[in-house]
């Protein structure tokens, strides 16, 4: 008497393909062909405060997403420092804010490459810094925001 062994379809197409892969003639995973040339990954290039023109106009219009915080009226801070007169600040001397002590002790002047790092990354820049904001991941809108602080 004959004993039969039940395949799923799935296993008899799998090892159909592999089969058939077998036979063809076509090259493995891991062999390159003439007609697959390599092409290298373009390294990331990192664009920096100095290769980009800030606008202020739009500026203004970045710095809507920090309004809720940040108050552009000297001497009036909320649950950030004011920014009127920061850009040239030493970090952590807003009068009247109670800033972290990370911050106080940075060493930080916010020019405007300061700026333009922390902004992209606050908690990364200063760790330990009382602002909670995940930063401004665009080059541009981190050149413009700090483009209308100049202006406060």
């Amino acid at each position: 008497m004959k004993t039969f062994r039940f395949v799923s379809p799935l296993a008899a197409c799998s090892l159909a393909f592999l089969a058939v892969a077998a036979c063809s003639g076509a090259p493995k995973a891991d062999e390159a062909t003439e007609a697959e040339p390599t092409v290298a990954a373009e390294p990331a290039v990192e664009v920096t405060f100095a290769s980009l023109t800030g606008d202020a106009v739009k500026g203004k219009t970045v710095y809507n997403q920090c309004m809720a915080c940040h108050s552009i009226v000297k001497g009036e801070n909320r649950v950030g420092p004011s920014l009127a007169g920061h850009v040239g600040m030493k970090a952590g001397s807003v009068p009247g804010y109670n800033y972290s002590a990370a911050n106080k002790n940075s060493g930080l002047v916010w020019t405007e490459e300061e700026l333009y790092k922390y902004l992209e990354a606050p908690q990364r820049s200063i760790p330990g810094t009382k602002m909670s904001f995940a930063g401004l991941k665009k080059p541009q809108d981190r050149a413009d925001v700090i483009a209308y602080m100049k202006t406060l």
